[in-house]
């Protein structure tokens, strides 16, 4: 017999994890196209959808130097009702984070050349920085922020930046399988994709910077998408914003 006390407890709610994803834009074809790849099948979140490379942070992301900062205007946004502790080196590591999922995902590699050094011991960025280069953030823009709502098995604090193709510095044949049917897509093209609702909404934010000839601007208002009471929201971030939630 089921003991009805057993189902009534309630079940633990899971904290989001830092997590950055990285939309390229190539606009050398006139009209701007984006990569996205699709999960394996095998994944517990998201399977099989079309998504922007990207992963959660890496502890070791906090301790890497990087060769071009963020404009002060994105470090300022990415702080915005930042849960715990609220600093500059957190959200630099949010930013490379984007950086070396890319790189492990796709073979992309946004960063600079780098004078001839001990590599760093962090595991997962010892191939980044063995090929001769450095993360660079500058041309880096944060544009959207989301939090996966309640009851997903996976739940992150998902920060969304953009870069144009331009900052891509070299590539090579490397991915860990996790996508697949790599491509550069259209908007339009993008649209009939089977993409997370999220990536969706956040596509049509790009698809607004871009034609608004934002794609570098750090002092235009950040969409942040969540939860709060039950109820989704579509806050702003901005440089006079400060959010509770």
């Amino acid at each position: 017999m089921t003991d009805a006390r057993s189902d009534a407890r309630p079940r633990r709610v899971l904290r989001p994890r830092d997590a950055a994803t990285l939309i390229i834009v190539d606009t050398a074809s006139g009209e701007p196209r984006v990569l996205l790849g699709r999960r394996r099948e095998d994944l517990v979140f998201m399977p099989g959808r079309y998504v922007f490379p990207g992963g959660r942070v890496d502890p070791s992301d906090r301790k890497v130097a990087v060769e071009h900062d963020l404009a002060p205007g994105n470090i300022e946004n990415l702080m915005v009702a930042m849960k715990g502790n609220r600093t500059a080196a957190r959200a630099r590591a949010l930013a490379l984070a984007a950086v070396r999922e890319t790189f492990e995902e796709t073979g992309i590699l946004i960063g600079a050349p780098l004078q001839p050094a001990p590599p760093p011991k962090a595991r997962a960025w010892q191939q980044f920085f063995a090929l001769g280069f450095r993360p660079a953030l500058t041309q880096l823009t944060f544009f959207a922020r989301a939090i996966t709502p309640p009851g997903r098995p996976r739940r992150y604090d998902t920060r969304f930046f953009c870069v144009a193709a331009e900052a891509i510095a070299h590539r090579v044949a490397v991915g860990d399988g996790e996508l697949s049917d790599l491509e550069w897509h259209t908007i339009e093209q993008a649209r009939g994709l089977d993409l997370p609702n999220i990536t969706r909404v956040v596509l049509e934010d790009l698809g607004e910077r871009i034609a608004a000839g934002a794609l570098q601007k750090c002092d235009m208002p950040v969409p942040f998408y969540h939860r709060r009471n039950g109820n989704f929201h579509r806050d702003l971030i901005g440089a006079d914003t400060r959010l509770d939630s």
